[in-house]
This record gives C-alpha cells, sequence and structure tokens, in this order.
C-alpha cells in the first residue's frame, strides 16, 4: 500500500471512528475497496456511511460463509450470525436433496446452499419483489410470495432441509434496534409482530406441510422465544427439537426433525 493510499485509509478511518463505528477499521477498507471498482469517490461513500446506510448498501455486498453475496439497496442485510444456520442447512443437505429457504431477503442461505450442493435443487421465496430480483441476481431461484405460498405443489413432503429467517423482532421492541437499522432497513424484514414469533409459528406450520419424512427445518429466533416456538413443532408433530446457541449462550436458531 502506497504512501497516499495508507493517509487514505488513515484519514477515512478516523473519519468513522469520531463518527462512533464499532469497526471503523474493517469499514474503511470495505469503503476504499467500493470505491476502487467505481461504486463512487470515497468522499461520498463515507457520508453515505456517517447518514446511518448499511455498509453493503453502500459497497453492494458482503461477505457470508466465504461467498460474496450481493446486497441492493432496501434489501435486508444478512447478519454474520446466520452463517451458523446456513452451514448446518448444508450439513442436512444431501447432494442431490431439496432445500426450501423462506424469506430469503438478498438469497443468502440459498447462495451458500447451492454452491455447496451444486446437485441440489434450492428454490427460496420473499414478499417483496427487490429482495426476489436481488436473490435472483445472486443465482438463486427465487419466487415472490408469502412464505410457501408461491412453492410449486410437486415439492410437498419432498423438501430435506427448509430454512426460515423470518422477521422476529417483537413489534414492542423495534424501538431498541440501532438508530440507524431502524430508519434504513425494511420494517417487513424486521417487525416479527407481538413477541416476535407471529411469522415463526407461520414458518414452523409450512415446514409441517413440506418436509418430508425425516426432513429438517431451520428456524432463526432471539430472545426468549424457542420455548413458544419449540412447543409449537412438537405440537405439529416435529422431533428431536434442538435449540443453537451462538458463542456468547444467546438462542439463534431451533432445528426439528418431521
Amino acid at each position: 500500500m502506497g504512501e497516499r493510499t495508507t493517509g487514505e485509509r488513515e484519514r477515512v478511518l478516523r473519519t468513522l471512528a469520531r463518527g462512533g463505528f464499532v469497526a471503523p477499521g474493517a469499514e474503511a477498507d470495505a469503503l476504499l475497496e467500493a470505491s476502487s471498482e467505481g461504486v463512487g469517490p470515497i468522499e461520498d461513500l463515507v457520508a453515505r456511511r456517517l447518514r446511518g446506510e448499511p455498509l453493503a448498501w453502500i459497497t453492494g455486498w458482503v461477505r457470508f460463509c466465504g461467498l460474496r453475496v450481493r446486497v441492493d439497496r432496501g434489501v435486508f442485510v444478512p447478519r454474520p450470525h446466520t452463517e451458523a444456520l446456513a452451514r448446518r442447512a448444508v450439513e442436512l443437505l444431501p447432494a442431490a436433496g431439496i432445500a426450501v429457504d423462506l424469506c430469503t431477503g438478498s438469497g443468502a442461505v440459498g447462495a451458500v446452499l447451492g454452491s455447496a450442493r451444486p446437485r441440489a435443487s434450492v428454490v427460496a421465496t420473499d414478499l417483496d419483489l427487490v429482495a426476489v430480483a436481488c436473490a435472483q441476481r445472486n443465482g438463486v431461484h427465487a419466487l415472490v410470495g408469502d412464505l410457501d405460498g408461491p412453492l410449486p405443489l410437486s415439492l410437498r413432503e419432498r423438501v430435506d432441509v427448509l430454512t426460515a429467517v423470518v422477521p422476529y423482532v417483537p413489534t414492542e421492541e423495534l424501538h431498541l434496534l440501532p438508530s440507524d437499522v431502524v430508519a434504513n432497513e425494511p420494517r417487513l424484514a424486521l417487525d416479527g409482530g407481538h413477541r416476535g414469533t407471529t411469522v415463526l409459528v407461520r414458518a414452523a406450520e409450512a415446514a409441517a406441510r413440506w418436509l418430508r419424512p425425516g426432513g429438517t427445518v431451520l428456524l432463526e429466533l432471539g430472545g426468549d422465544q424457542a420455548g413458544e416456538v419449540g412447543t409449537k413443532l412438537a405440537d405439529l408433530g416435529l422431533s428431536e427439537i434442538r435449540v443453537h446457541q451462538d458463542g456468547d449462550g444467546r438462542d439463534r436458531a431451533i432445528e426439528a426433525r418431521r
């Protein structure tokens, strides 16, 4: 890295640090890379970030499970903690199996499944037209519609793995999210209704309809939602219910087998 480039990075890093960003070095590198790729002048990109625009919308992509996943403006940004769910889904998906990803957003989980299991059939859905278009640009076979509504009937009771990163933030807790998230990211991808479990319950019901015997559902969740969702999965006849936690001991996903 030349002297001028090093000085520019330090300037951008200091600006982001003063703006309160927790990883100013990594963000500076991402913005400088995007600028070098022709996204825009670095001053403009830094200004957008300081206004709270998600970094992935500015650069146009995010690294997810080692893949460079496109994230268009207006599309929910995949979170690092979702990578564990995606990797677990890969473990469960047979080489030539069938996977369904509900509420796919940018298609990050579907893209990982398709990359790791190229002979498998991966179908995704999302309500948002912009998100579906983004997922398709990421190479995912994505359909527009509410949860399992657009799935072809030919997949009924044939799905090996069904994943869903649905909105699960309780409506009453949306105000607790970082202000830049509330101001920029789509509420449709965040608001999970009362207790945050409204869409989680519907996703569990979808899994019971589409999984083959022995198939597995993986639902991302948070807070204290695992108990309620686990009870619903059991009521639907699913078993081998397992809660996955992150490194800090927080519930992050629930798994169940039909």
